[in-house]
């Protein structure tokens, strides 16, 4: 693997209410993501060209993660109230409609879905852990937390994953055949197990030990190392676990990677939009 580079540009880039789901969209050059929960949450576009930040959907349902399917929609993470269900849901980026991709398992309503990825198949990854009961804005669970897969073709989803305390960040290895899980309650695992060809996990193993209320956001990039959230910034580790490299930014949400040519990850604060410049590219 190539060394990171010994200094990172770490540039403010935005002063806004910036939580969680990060999406940077190249043809539009621009950033999407959640705002911090107050009495709604929305979900705005940073255009990175002009600095203009617009409100996409302004009472988004809770919403947290977010990714890009492949047709180029949103896919967001909606966490719910105790009156509006959690889902998963599309978003179309011109017309801003909005559709249920999933809500429910086995009849059984979602807890409070958190992040969500797309395999290079077209299947929708997502964790579903109760934070949204824990802070009072969601039912008592109905079911354990879990991570899910989603056949879009069929609308079939399959619960692949439990036993966690709350499974929160999703990323594939560069290869597609590992998912690493962040499982942010105690005791702050990274988790990595194995896809097999049905579609099912196996080989749980701990990958490594994060830092309190962390990891959260998870990402790979194209030398396969895994950027994970911490307490003091990002910690980026080898697929063995071993610490490659740190970026020291305090206040860390969760991050993707962007820019012109893939090798900038760009960072939320909760405050603000942070951009840091890497020798790496995300996968």
């Amino acid at each position: 693997m190539r060394a990171l580079a010994t200094r990172i540009r770490l540039e403010r880039i935005a002063d806004v209410n910036a939580h969680e789901g990060p999406v940077y969209v190249d043809e539009e050059h621009a950033l999407y993501f959640t705002t911090v929960r107050t009495h709604v949450v929305a979900i705005k576009r940073l255009d990175l060209s002009t600095g203009e930040v617009a409100v996409v959907v302004e009472d988004a349902n809770v919403a947290n993660g977010m990714t890009l399917d492949r047709r180029g929609r949103l896919l967001v993470c909606e966490q719910g109230t105790t009156i509006t269900p959690a889902r998963i849901s599309s978003l179309d980026r011109a017309t801003g409609e909005r559709e249920t991709v999933v809500d429910a398992i086995d009849g059984l309503p979602l807890n409070s879905p958190n992040d969500v990825v797309v395999r290079a198949d077209g299947t929708i990854w997502f964790t579903d852990p109760s934070y949204g009961y824990l802070q009072g804005f969601r039912p008592e669970p109905a079911v354990p937390d879990r991570v899910y897969r989603v056949d879009p073709s069929s609308g079939r989803i399959a619960a692949v994953a439990d036993g966690f305390d709350k499974p929160n960040g999703l990323a594939f290895s560069l290869d597609q055949q590992t998912l690493y899980v962040a499982d942010n309650g105690a005791p702050h695992h990274l988790l990595a197990f194995d896809v097999e060809d049905d579609g099912r996990l196996a080989d749980r193993r701990v990958v490594a030990v994060g830092t309190p209320e962390h990891p959260d956001g998870l990402k790979v990039d194209t030398e396969d190392r895994i950027y994970a959230s911490s307490r003091d910034g990002i910690q980026i580790f080898t697929p063995e676990g071993e610490l490659a490299g740190e970026i020291d930014l305090p206040g860390v949400v969760n991050f993707t990677f962007g820019g012109r040519g893939g090798s900038t990850l760009f960072i939320t604060t909760d405050t603000a939009v942070w951009a840091a410049v890497l020798n790496a590219k995300g996968a």
